[in-house]
């Protein structure tokens, strides 16, 4: 009874303490260490809102840094993966202490979404290179311990001012985002002097010399002198003529002299026209006086004699300008019709020939002695196949001509085997090039040149005489009479078609009709 009586008193008593309880709002679970300083029920609307599920506003106010970056739609939670999502989405709370409140997987990060593209070097940097507390700018995100906050997207607020302030700030200016040297992007001729000539070729250093300023290496860039050429060439003439160098020189050259001064060569007594208006003035100045009178009435005076008085008459040794001028010594004056007054007139192919084929055949030029015959330019191609009968001493002019070495004049009757019908449409070669050169090896057995397609079924003695059904003119066996042969054709023999007693055979794999068949009695075929 008393047991009952208890319970009768007690369940009220639970019902009302359970009741109070749920009053107030149940903790799900412990807040991740970042959010312990809000843990217990007074600090839940911090977060959540009464009857709501977690307030982004509340979120931002107190995060202050991504609220900002927002509002200057700036940074990854202004981008569009993320702008329009809750923060509890991505960053939910009450799973312990340790849970990662932010879990980043920086392996499949989009960083593009950040508003800073990763390009070039940066695309191959770990986070940490750029992500660490001695970059981060901004006072109230170098408190936090852990973040990928607070930087700026400048060059400078990464990497150190090489120029020292003398340069624009703007370093996409000049270079790129794969490395530093050379400026890629840079061109010499947007700024006030333009690279030409040698100038183009010139390492920087040679002009933008590197020393230390401020304890650190240092280029300079700007202040330059180059108003004139001294500041970094030496002025060789001692400022005799002044310091305008560029009223001889050029810029592709010191050795091309425009003028020396104000002096016109054109105005002495040899003015500089073709090759020599090029030479450097030294080459015929070797003075360093350029008033003294130097030679120059002949080539000689200059020029030695390349051809080692070859052209020497009765000791005299003609000038050079009798076959070049001073447009350059590799076109000659030398006529055909000069030519033509020589033991070796130019005719045909010879005509269009060029010299250095007969008179440079070897690594000098040679214009006597060296021979006038075919021979002493062209290979016998003949020689120990041709009979000398039919070119004495190599006398190719018998057959050939100057025109064309395919023009033959040879008459073949000569020979003793005069060409008919066909023969004479065929080209030498056909003949005489037929696998090898053949001249004197040659008989006239037609089996010499043509196959036997009959298989020495005609043969007599060891040779064929194909004439007595062929002719010249064509394959057909015009002169075959079948009254000539073993059989003759009568009656209805007449109109019997030739296969039907002549068969094709074979005889080791090659086929061909067979004539010698060897049957001449009825009983053989009917």
């Amino acid at each position: 009874m008393r047991k009952y009586f208890t319970l009768y008193y007690l369940l009220p008593i639970t019902l009302i303490l359970f009741l109070f309880s749920c009053s107030s709002p149940i903790s799900p679970g412990e807040l991740a260490t970042v959010h312990s300083s809000l843990e217990g029920s007074s600090n839940c609307t911090k977060c959540h809102s009464r009857g709501k599920k977690v307030s982004v506003e509340k979120c931002l106010n107190c995060h202050k840094e991504i609220s900002e970056r927002i509002k200057d739609k700036q940074g990854y939670h202004y981008s569009k993966e993320a702008r329009d999502k809750n923060c509890i989405e991505c960053h939910s709370d009450h799973h312990g202490k340790t849970f990662e409140i932010i879990h980043f997987d920086s392996l499949k990060f989009d960083h593009n979404l950040t508003g800073f593209e990763l390009t070039g070097v940066h695309d191959t940097l770990n986070c940490k290179s750029c992500h660490k507390q001695e970059l981060i700018k901004e006072k109230n995100i170098l408190k936090k311990k852990h973040t990928y906050l607070g930087l700026k997207t400048n060059c400078l607020d990464c990497h150190e001012d090489y120029h020292q302030g003398e340069l624009s700030q703007k370093c996409l200016i000049c270079h790129d985002q794969y490395k530093f040297r050379p400026a890629p992007k840079f061109d010499h001729n947007n700024t006030n002097y333009k690279l030409t000539g040698k100038h183009f070729d010139l390492e920087c250093t040679k002009c933008h010399i590197i020393t230390i300023k401020r304890n650190r290496d240092y280029q300079q860039f700007k202040g330059l002198d180059y108003k004139n050429c001294v500041p970094c060439h030496q002025d060789k003439h001692k400022n005799k003529f002044g310091q305008e160098c560029n009223k001889c020189h050029t810029v592709e050259s010191f050795q091309i002299i425009k003028k020396i001064g104000e002096f016109d060569h054109n105005q002495t007594n040899y003015p500089l026209v073709g090759s020599h208006s090029k030479v450097n003035c030294k080459s015929c100045h070797k003075q360093s006086d350029y008033t003294l009178p130097i030679k120059h009435n002949l080539c000689k005076d200059c020029h030695i004699d390349y051809h080692n008085g070859q052209f020497t008459k009765k000791s005299v040794n003609p000038d050079c300008k009798e076959c070049h001028n001073l447009n350059g010594f590799s076109i000659p004056l030398y006529t055909v019709d000069r030519h033509n007054t020589t033991i070796f007139p130019l005719k045909g192919a010879h005509v269009a020939t060029p010299c250095l084929s007969c008179h440079k055949k070897t690594t000098k030029w040679s214009f006597r002695n060296i021979g006038k015959g075919c021979v002493d330019c062209h290979s016998d191609i003949h020689k120990s196949y041709l009979s000398e009968k039919y070119y004495p001493k190599q006398t190719c002019e018998n057959c050939h001509n100057e025109i064309k070495w395919a023009n033959i004049r040879f008459d073949h009757n000569s020979t003793g085997y005069q060409l008919i019908g066909m023969h004479q449409k065929q080209s030498c070669r056909a003949c005489h090039y037929a696998k090898k050169q053949r001249f004197s090896e040659l008989n006239t057995s037609c089996i010499q040149c043509h196959q036997d397609i009959h298989y020495k079924q005609f043969e007599v003695n060891g040779s064929s005489d194909c004439l007595k059904c062929h002719s010249y003119f064509n394959w057909q066996a015009e002169k075959f009479n079948h009254k000539n042969a073993a059989f003759k054709l009568d009656g209805k023999h007449i109109n019997v078609a030739c296969v039907k007693c002549h068969p094709e055979t074979n005889s080791g794999g090659n086929y061909y009709t067979l004539y010698k068949t060897k049957k001449t009695k009825c009983e053989d075929c009917h």
